[in-house]
């Protein structure tokens, strides 16, 4: 069996051709996509600021095989990103992700002298 690595992938984007009914129900939903919706989830979670409405990011959990690396992660979650944006009839372009590997993530910490 393969080792497995987890990945926080944010997918980042333009809203683009966005019929008035998408536009409309994007603004009306604004307050629940704002800061407070930045985690990151497998299903994704999706945030914007309503003015401009022009840019947006989802956050996902990508759970792959290490062998893949970074790359294939990324790839999986801006698919994810596709098709829930499709599905909710969002137009949008220029997808790209960063990609964070958490099980080779190095972590800093303070020592008790510089606390």
């Amino acid at each position: 069996m393969s080792e497995r690595h987890t990945y926080r992938v944010i997918v980042r984007g333009t809203w683009d051709g966005l019929a008035e009914e998408a536009r409309a129900r994007l603004l009306a939903e604004a307050a629940e996509h704002g800061l407070t919706s930045m985690r990151f989830t497998e299903e994704g979670a999706l945030s914007y600021e309503p003015s401009p409405l022009k840019h947006f990011s989802m956050r996902y959990v990508v759970v792959s095989d290490a062998a893949d690396g970074e790359e294939m992660a990324g790839a999986i979650a801006e698919d994810r990103a596709q098709t829930a944006l499709r599905e909710r009839g969002y137009g949008f372009r220029d997808l790209r992700s960063t990609v964070t590997d958490l099980d080779t993530m190095k972590i800093n910490r303070k020592s008790a002298s510089r606390r």
